[in-house]
């Protein structure tokens, strides 16, 4: 391989939105980083069937319903 062309492959730690967390090597920051999701296997639909649960962390969501109120009569 050449030498100073590949990112740093290290420890980070990835917090789910249920609070649970656990340790993987990534590319992602630095060495001990941790990765905080706002939307995992626990809460998004494609892996619960629908039936998750939306975190709005920062008001996203809240600021996607008032945007877009009203496109679909609700």
């Amino acid at each position: 391989m050449k030498k100073d062309i590949h990112p740093d492959y290290h420890f980070i730690t990835v917090a789910m939105t249920d609070g649970t967390e656990y340790k993987t090597r990534s590319t992602y920051g630095k060495e001990g980083d941790k990765l905080t999701l706002d939307i995992d296997p626990t809460t998004h639909p494609a892996w619960t069937g629908g039936q998750g649960k939306l975190v709005d962390r920062g008001g996203r969501v809240s600021r996607f319903k008032e945007k877009f109120k009203g496109i679909l009569g609700s």
